[in-house]
């Protein structure tokens, strides 16, 4: 064979040699990056468009972080023997600690001259009853009964003796929508300052006025069927659509949205109520309704804080327990309450956190709940409202007067139906008098309320009446 020949064929043999090569190593390099995304160690719960194992900066919106699961526990941690053992929380994946996202809080409605004057024309009783929000059958001489459908005697007399700054309306106050846009007008004029009228509006089961015969409404499935989607614009229009009837009827206070995250399926009082299991998803919607009923001048209330959606127990009838750390908290229950700002309200549940607090204390009486980590580390700027306090897990273990004054003690702003408004109300009067609690505060929160109420049109210029009450 000619020597030139033999040069040629080795150089055939060198070439390929080194192009198997380099498909062996290309190879390697497809199975170490196929292992590096392998599901078992990379599952965000939302498909996206590119994914690199890198963890989501720490400031990151709730809608658009991705959270790594890592892979459930095998066994639930020991609870502390705190009272009897609540129903089990299922295991189950718990995202990766991400903080709270980090937002610059909205400042809260900054109070105008006319409301400081307002403000310094109130008796004291005034001033106490703008903590108050109350069914319309608490102003009776009686203190309760069957549904009151429109303004008695009585009841304005009552009105002026506990001058509340607030309603709450149910099922058994609608007769129809010409009666509840009369009873709502009687009960503004017989007060002498503007009231925050409320109502429960979810969407869903729990809608008082879609759900009533007499209302011809849209209805929704429920939130969680809006949250299904994926999509904030259909969350938005279910507010908007909300509030526009609520805003027609009289009322400026909406107890919605559910910003739960609905993680525990044994949960007895939440279930569908909530827009999703996943607390981006809650969040994205969440704060999407909210600014629908903020768009028809309805005042939302994000419910209940810190998180009702992983309890086992229905707070009507005694404390609802979250096992949860706080760091557990920090990543799924409290996302979607990082959406609510100051032109908003946060309803704080009866729910006890012992791995926080270290006992069974209801967050409604908490101040380590509602000041330190809603009002301090969430940095919420908004109105602090209690879940009602004639519930079973209030009731069972304290007075009305116990409550009023451990929840504004805790930091909560406005207290919602206590189970005797006259001692509740009372109560506050005399530690305000004894000095118990401090009347600056007072005032400072009072403060608050009517720029709250300026802001969503009720003080008007601010020349709200501010007669004496006995």
């Amino acid at each position: 064979m000619r020597p030139e020949k033999i040069i040629i064929g080795m150089l055939v043999l060198c070439l390929a040699a080194g192009g198997l090569s380099g498909c062996r190593a290309d190879k390697g390099n497809d199975i170490a990056a196929t292992q590096a995304l392998s599901p078992t160690q990379w599952a965000p719960t939302e498909t996206v468009a590119a994914v690199t194992p890198t963890a989501a900066p720490s400031q990151a919106l709730p809608t658009e972080a991705v959270l790594t699961q890592p892979a459930p526990t095998e066994s639930a941690p020991t609870k502390p023997a705190l009272t009897a053992a609540p129903t089990a929380v299922p295991s189950k994946p718990s995202p990766a600690p991400t903080a709270v996202p980090s937002k610059t809080p909205t400042p809260a409605p900054e109070p105008s001259g006319a409301v400081d004057r307002l403000l310094e024309r109130m008796t004291l009783r005034q001033k106490v009853g703008q903590l108050f929000i109350v069914c319309p059958e608490a102003l009776t001489s009686a203190g309760s009964g069957a549904g009151a459908t429109s303004l008695t005697e009585d009841m304005a007399d009552g009105l002026k003796k506990y001058p509340v700054g607030g309603i709450v309306m149910f099922g058994a106050n609608l007769v129809s929508p010409e009666q509840i846009t009369r009873f709502n007008g009687e009960l503004q004029k017989a007060s002498g300052i503007p009231l925050l009228i409320a109502v429960d509006e979810e969407g869903g089961r729990v809608a008082r006025l879609a759900n009533h015969s007499a209302f011809d409404l849209p209805k929704y499935k429920s939130a969680a069927a809006v949250g299904a989607g994926g999509d904030a614009a259909a969350a938005f229009e279910m507010g908007s659509t909300i509030g526009a009837y609520l805003r027609r009827y009289g009322f400026r206070l909406d107890f919605a949205p559910v910003a739960d995250v609905n993680t525990n399926p044994n949960n007895p009082v939440i279930g569908t109520r909530a827009f999703s299991s996943d607390a981006r998803i809650a969040a994205r919607m969440a704060g999407a309704m909210a600014d629908g009923l903020r768009k028809q001048g309805v005042a939302p209330t994000f419910k209940h804080f810190p998180g009702h959606g992983d309890t086992a127990e229905d707070s009507h009838k005694g404390v609802a327990v979250s096992y949860k750390t706080r760091q557990e908290l920090e990543v799924c229950e409290w996302l979607p309450f990082a959406e609510a700002g100051s032109k908003d309200c946060v309803m704080v549940g009866h729910i006890a956190l012992p791995e926080v607090n270290d006992d069974l204390t209801p967050a409604t009486l908490s101040r380590t709940v509602v000041t330190d980590i809603l009002k301090g580390s969430l940095g919420f700027r908004g109105l602090v409202v209690t879940d009602s306090l004639s519930m079973g897990a209030i009731t069972a273990s304290y007075t009305s007067a116990e409550a009023a004054l451990g929840a504004l003690d805790a930091g909560c702003d406005l207290l919602l139906m206590p189970a005797d408004l006259p001692e509740a109300f009372e109560a506050v009067v005399a530690a305000v008098e004894d000095g118990t609690f401090d009347e600056g505060r007072l005032n400072a929160i009072v403060r608050r309320i009517l720029a709250f109420k300026q802001e969503y049109g009720l003080l008007g210029d601010g020349s709200g009446s501010a007669s004496s009450a006995s």
